[in-house]
């Protein structure tokens, strides 16, 4: 069946976000159609405004409107634990748990297949925060897959080097499964569970 072409458009779009499939593109696209134009106007400026003033903060790559973000300027949080996420999702989920150290975002794991891979990651921003003395365990909460299992590995032998404790998340966390992704109690129990590398 043929769709009107703006129709098609927005599915597409639509189709390009992550869980979104085909089925779920076409119900979205539908209902937006039937929103008031009022309504629709502000999405867009919404999403608009969103990517636009929304950045990675320049100390830890959490996304933020400010720089240094809310969680780096927080003087009640923990400088002595420093936990090492994949992506910025992951912070909003481990916040949930009750964590009040700071954080770094990698925004990647090493992949198993890429030989370049470990080159290319650029731990100059983590390693300096390492340097200012404060942190006294690192914690590792990397998705815990093949590639999260080797960042780990990798992670805990350059942070190993600065007479640091390493720790990583227990787990209890699904074999191939997303931090994102995981409920509050497993995420709150493999973070008390965290074992030293």
């Amino acid at each position: 069946m043929r769709l009107a072409r703006p129709l098609e458009n927005l599915i597409d779009q639509l189709l390009k976000l992550p869980t979104i499939g085909p089925k779920t593109a076409q119900r979205l696209a539908l209902y937006i159609l039937k929103m008031p134009l009022e309504e629709v106007r502000q999405l867009s400026q919404i999403l608009l405004d969103a990517r636009e003033k929304v950045f990675p903060c320049s100390v830890c790559g959490y996304l933020t409107d400010i720089d240094p973000c809310h969680i780096c300027c927080d003087p009640d949080r923990d400088r002595s634990s420093l936990c090492i996420v994949e992506e910025a999702s992951d912070i909003i989920a481990l916040e949930r748990t009750g964590y009040k150290g700071k954080y770094f975002v990698l925004n990647r794991s090493f992949k198993l297949m890429d030989d370049n891979d470990l080159g290319e990651m650029n731990l100059i921003p983590l390693l300096k925060i390492l340097g200012e003395g404060e942190v006294n365990e690192v914690i590792l909460a990397l998705n815990p897959n093949i590639d999260g299992e080797i960042t780990s590995r990798y992670l805990a032998s350059v942070v190993g080097k600065q007479k640091i404790r390493v720790t990583r998340l227990a787990h209890g966390l699904p074999v191939g499964g997303d931090i994102e992704f995981a409920d509050e109690i497993t995420l709150r129990r493999a973070m008390e569970g965290r074992k030293e590398l």
